[in-house]
């Protein structure tokens, strides 16, 4: 049955050899990896309004030229660096790769566990912005954001466990239509206002907080800080620069070429709603419902018309779908990560439809609890959100500045532009290196001020909690890379190893608590391994029945012997670990087999109606050094066991077996 419902839901298994299949071309590429940063300028403006009302109309009057500034952040500084990125490091994972190569493990540790966080707070962030945009049209809904917002991040984890050029297919509609949507609003706007003129927003006589304004120092401070909440619009920049492998070849040209296209509409959408806001007098609120897109719709279509409802509907999905970034960078930087032994080896694998299934799982659940324990509220989620991204921005763009740096001085790493030596490069190769490294600097330089800025107006809003989190990702990949180094040093095979050295002798174990099938099959095959010496052992907690086995064992003249351990406590485990310790002990180098003969049943109800014990012998034994399990399996209910389970008769030319087989006799 789990069988069944995987496969209707995730579909059929893909072989390896289709992997090339799943490559993206640039116009699947763009919903699947800058949905997020998209999707991001319908609550960028938002969060520089709702920060500006505090120092009153005078600052709000800031408003679009704090807009200037994430532009001129967004377009010369991480979109031209992150094109950068994709040429110099083709092999993926982003700020992780170009902090290791570049700054060493501490630093890309740092740049992995932001890049880990910020992902979790885009798939609870984005989904939960997508709740709001459907309250805010069908207030009603309200009450039920939290479980709606889980449905929603349950749905993405399928439409993902199903592969990234399926659910990149399904999501280009709503992403296209988002931004179709909000061009036709621009045009439509602008018709309207050189025509009959635009109704002010909703919210546009609401009064402001604070009406005094600000003058100096503080009005420096609230810019700076309106700046910070409006770089949210940067967020999901680097996803394309950790999924290069994903593309279509050419990998690094089709990657930059999306990043682009990415820059150039985020660009135009931020833009024209930061000058809607200021046009209606929008006002932002703190429960964010009614959003202040939702505001403009209203006021350019009509809040009762079919054209506002379907961009809502497209501004929803959207928000929800901008998870799905987070669903296609979070899988592939926690598989080079596992490459890399700093995570579970688990997370490096492909699952049924060659996606990194475990990582999709993991990072649905982190942000289902991140939905549920925040009650799906999207301004305090936006307190954890941004640190993480300006930190994995920051540590990428001092690291190309290294890259940089060193490209010049004729010492590139693996993968960047070493070009053999730095004498070799020609004065316009030079200039070109010095104008992207002198890029970078700057975007390092901005980065770094609005990570200080976020750091000290949010840690004391909840912010603190993402920054723990990265801390202790931290300290996590560090000790799983010590814990792998541990165990590859341990298991390596030295020269005696080598040799294959045998064990002195070998002292063989058969658990019975009464003579069937079961138990002469692992009799047998105990015997078959023929080892040094070979015993039965019954634990005795019934004395009536250890007295039949008895009887039955010297009836049936069983050439092995058997021996009983009291188990006065009734544990059945404790007397027979008792019994191997002290062989081990008479004899160290002995290696112990113990052979546990297992029922295996063919329905699942049927487990309850046995005591398990098999499972508490292998728990117990797989502990204790120098002793080796062996599980003999009989198939309950199953007609064909394999050898010794049919008597068949022996055909004439069949040459007899050296032993007789227990169990076979008579």
């Amino acid at each position: 049955m789990f069988d069944v419902v995987k496969r209707l839901l995730v579909g059929r298994p893909l072989r390896s050899s289709r992997l090339g299949e799943t490559l993206l071309p640039k116009r699947v590429a763009l919903p699947v990896f800058c949905s997020d940063p998209i999707s991001s300028v319908a609550y960028a403006t938002e969060q520089i309004v709702l920060v500006l009302a505090a120092g009153g109309l005078a600052a709000l009057r800031a408003t679009p030229w704090v807009g200037v500034v994430v532009v001129v952040l967004l377009l010369i500084t991480v979109v031209t660096s992150y094109r950068q990125t994709c040429f110099a490091y083709p092999s993926g994972g982003g700020a992780y790769v170009v902090s290791k190569e570049n700054l060493g493990e501490s630093a890309s540790l740092a740049a992995a566990a932001a890049l880990l966080v910020d992902y979790v707070m885009t798939v609870a962030v984005s989904v939960t912005s997508g709740v709001v945009a459907v309250t805010s049209a069908l207030p009603a809904l309200s009450p039920h954001a939290v479980s709606i917002a889980v449905g929603l991040v349950v749905v993405l984890t399928l439409a993902n466990l199903r592969g990234t050029r399926e659910s990149g297919r399904v999501f280009a509609v709503p992403t296209y239509a988002f931004v179709g949507l909000s061009l036709l609003m621009f045009v439509w706007a602008a018709v309207r206002a050189s025509t009959t003129g635009l109704p002010a927003a909703v919210t546009a006589t609401q009064p402001i907080p604070h009406t005094t304004g600000l003058a100096g120092l503080a009005l420096v401070l609230l810019l700076v800080r309106a700046f910070a909440s409006g770089c949210t619009a940067l967020t999901g920049v680097e996803a394309i620069s950790n999924g290069v492998p994903s593309f279509e070849k050419p990998k690094a040209r089709n990657a930059a070429t999306t990043l682009t296209l990415m820059g150039v509409i985020a660009v135009a959408l931020f833009g024209g709603i930061t000058v809607l806001a200021v046009a209606l007098d929008v006002r932002a609120l703190p429960g964010g419902d009614p959003s202040v897109i939702s505001q403009i719709a209203g006021s350019v279509f009509g809040g009762t018309s079919p054209v506002f409802y379907l961009f809502q509907a497209a501004t929803a999905a959207i928000l929800v779908l901008a998870a799905n970034t987070a669903f296609n960078g979070f899988p592939v930087l926690a598989s080079i990560l596992a490459r890399d032994r700093y995570l579970p080896r688990q997370l490096h694998n492909r699952g049924d439809r060659l996606v990194f299934s475990n990582g999709v799982v993991l990072l649905a659940a982190a942000a289902i609890a991140l939905i549920i324990g925040f009650d799906a509220n999207i301004d305090r989620l936006l307190q954890l959100y941004i640190i993480g991204v300006f930190t994995s921005f920051t540590l990428s763009q001092l690291g190309m500045v290294r890259h940089w740096q060193r490209a010049l001085h004729g010492r590139g790493d693996a993968h960047g532009a070493d070009a053999a030596v730095s004498a070799g490069l020609g004065g316009g190769e030079r200039r070109a290196m010095r104008r992207s490294q002198a890029i970078n600097a700057t975007g390092a330089v901005f980065t770094a001020v609005v990570l200080v800025v976020v750091f000290t107006t949010k840690v004391t809003h909840g912010a603190w909690i993402a920054v723990v989190g990265m801390i202790v990702l931290f300290v996590v990949m560090r000790g799983v890379n010590r814990y792998y180094g541990r165990v590859a040093a341990e298991v390596s095979a030295d020269e005696e190893d080598d040799q294959g050295t045998l064990p002195s002798r070998v002292h063989a174990i058969v658990l019975v608590s009464r003579l069937h099938k079961p138990a002469m099959r692992a009799l047998a095959l105990a015997r078959a391994t023929r080892p040094n010496s070979l015993t039965a052992i019954t634990l005795n907690l019934d004395d009536v029945d250890t007295r039949r086995l008895r009887t039955d064992w010297e009836k049936r003249d069983i050439p092995v012997p058997l021996t009983v351990i009291e188990a006065p406590y009734r544990d059945l485990v404790r007397p027979l670990v008792g019994y191997v310790k002290q062989l081990r002990e008479a004899h160290p180098r002995t290696v112990v087999m113990v052979f546990i003969p297992e029922y295996v049943v063919t329905r699942w109800w049927q487990q309850l109606l046995h005591n398990q014990s098999a499972l508490r012998f292998k728990a117990r034994l797989l502990f204790t050094p120098g002793v080796v399990v062996v599980d003999v399996p009989y198939h309950l209910g199953v007609g064909d066991q394999g050898w010794l389970g049919t008597r068949r008769r022996r055909p004439v030319d069949d040459p007899a077996p050296s032993e007789p087989t227990v169990g076979m006799a008579g």
